[in-house]
């Protein structure tokens, strides 16, 4: 039975702009490429903030363009600790959530999955049931959703191969489908498979209006 006590919060760590996503910028014109990234985080923190299960979500960026949209679309988001990189910005957000709630479960998402549907995170959440786990990507060797265990820590261990990583850290692999949890974007056929399973609002407008769309609309 799942322990319905338990609280979800989530931090998702944005790099900054001209840094993130470089693969993907030959996707779309070099001026469009800060427009894309910033469309999929709001689809993906959009989605996220809607599940159930999930309490709070916490953008960690020191980007003031980014702090400007998620302000506006009103999410929070704060800048990075001392130290950089993605596991040092996870570490800095799940401290700072665990200021608020010691028993909650803290959880790790990527920040670039266009096509997230509320229920399969919450889905995930759930199955999780208050236990350290963690959900591969499509390709099986990423991550893209770390759950710490209830009032432990999140012990992020993202980079090359981080599913395996996270597996030998002791998290459960999550198994159940979940495609819209599983297709973060890197290049342009993730956005086509993104694409396919259904875009957020922002990025299928924000690519559809564009001269060239590297997809088709």
């Amino acid at each position: 039975m799942q322990n319905r006590t338990v609280q979800t919060d989530l931090v998702v760590p944005v790099k900054a702009l001209p840094d993130a996503k470089s693969r993907l910028r030959g996707v779309v014109r070099p001026e469009e490429h800060a427009e894309l990234v910033l469309a999929v985080l709001v689809d993906t923190v959009t989605a996220a903030a809607e599940a159930d299960g999930v309490r709070r979500v916490l953008v960690v960026s020191s980007d003031p363009a980014v702090a400007s949209v998620l302000a506006a679309e009103g999410f929070e988001c704060v800048p990075e600790g001392r130290s950089r990189g993605l596991n040092e910005a996870l570490r800095h957000g799940a401290a700072l959530l665990r200021q608020s709630d010691r028993a909650g479960q803290i959880g790790a998402l990527q920040a670039d999955l266009p096509a997230l549907r509320s229920t399969d995170l919450a889905e995930a959440v759930k199955t999780a049931d208050g236990r350290r786990a963690f959900c591969a990507d499509r390709q099986t060797t990423g991550t893209t959703l770390l759950l710490s265990a209830a009032g432990g820590p999140l012990d992020p261990r993202f980079g090359v191969g981080s599913a395996r990583a996270h597996a030998a850290s002791g998290a459960i692999a999550l198994t159940e489908s979940w495609p819209s949890l599983r297709c973060d974007v890197d290049t342009a056929e993730d956005l086509a498979v993104a694409r396919d399973l259904g875009l957020g609002r922002r990025s299928a407008e924000l690519l559809c209006a564009m001269a060239a769309c590297p997809i088709d609309c």
